[in-house]
């Protein structure tokens, strides 16, 4: 069996999740770098990790760590992703992946050319349950897909200095909570879809403070994403079919749904565990690496898309 060894970079909130929630029985977390080293060497302590590097190229130069997580704000994303890969590391990222297209199909093309895995780690493309909600749609037991919602609204409080709404760190709703509620349409839409509509309204500091957006593909379903970080929202997901919709609390990292029949039936839906969302990411990477079809690939690089479609608006505005 191979040897699947982890190395982490940064050691942020999400980079704490991942490593206190981790239980792989295939892989180990064996290295971390972050900027301050002295961050690193607490975070390698807590977590029993035994390695931590004064830089990020230190542990990259490692040859038994064959797996990197980038856990680093979203602008700096594409940096270590290109420096993980060229160093022949398969690559787990956070969301959103990259900035744009161009830079996603960049990484991607240096993945294929070094027969490296790539994926985002977006809970949804990953939670059990969203596997199972998939098998009853295309079973025909819903009817054809007609409309979908995905709502995500979050109060951050209005500083222009913290990363939700500076410029220079990436900030503003879309890149933030955005890549969930087109990444939830995406995954239930049968083809990439694209933006017909969007509006914007900025921050003071140019980000985007909220936003709504239409998509729409070429089967004719529709997806309506509004987002905001100055007004709280249910992130209730609906997915509505000919004979029944589909609703999902907390649709982020979700581990039950309920389905509504049009003759007012409802059936409750449950799989995995919202604890272990981080973990499903870790296995799907491992099941890719020993020759599973990178399905989550894909479905990012359709969401990335629609993510520069929408941006293509808001500058036309």
């Amino acid at each position: 069996m191979q040897n699947y060894q982890w190395g982490i970079i940064g050691t942020g909130d999400i980079a704490h999740q991942f490593a206190k929630n981790f239980k792989s029985t295939e892989s180990s977390i064996t290295g971390v770098a972050a900027r301050d080293f002295e961050k690193t060497k607490a975070f390698a302590k807590e977590y029993s990790v035994s390695s931590a590097y004064e830089t990020v190229e230190e542990m990259l130069d490692n040859p038994d760590i064959n797996m990197v997580y980038i856990a680093v704000p979203n602008n700096i994303h594409h940096y270590y992703i290109t420096k993980a890969l060229q160093k022949e590391k398969h690559v787990l990222c956070e969301k959103a992946m990259t900035m744009t297209s161009a830079e996603l199909q960049e990484e991607t093309d240096l993945a294929n050319e070094n027969n490296l895995v790539l994926q985002e780690a977006m809970t949804i493309f990953n939670m059990p349950l969203y596997q199972k909600l998939k098998e009853i749609a295309d079973s025909g037991e819903l009817g054809k897909l007609k409309m979908i919602q995905a709502p995500f609204g979050s109060y951050k409080e209005p500083n222009p200095n913290n990363r939700f709404f500076n410029p220079d760190l990436a900030g503003g709703a879309l890149l933030d909570i955005g890549t969930y509620a087109v990444s939830f349409a995406r995954f239930f839409l049968s083809s990439a879809p694209t933006v017909t509509y969007s509006e914007m309204i900025p921050f003071e500091t140019g980000v985007d403070e909220a936003s709504m957006t239409i998509l729409k593909n070429d089967h004719n379903e529709m997806a309506a994403v509004n987002l905001s970080f100055q007004a709280k929202m249910p992130k209730k997901g609906i997915i509505a079919y000919e004979k029944g919709y589909i609703t999902i609390d907390e649709y982020p990292r979700a581990e039950q749904a309920e389905i509504t029949y049009r003759t007012g039936e409802t059936q409750t839906v449950e799989a995995g565990n919202a604890k272990d969302a981080l973990n499903y990411e870790v296995q799907n990477m491992i099941d890719t690496i020993k020759g599973n079809e990178n399905t989550t690939l894909p479905l990012t690089t359709d969401v990335i898309q629609v993510l520069d479609e929408m941006r293509s608006f808001w500058e036309a505005q």
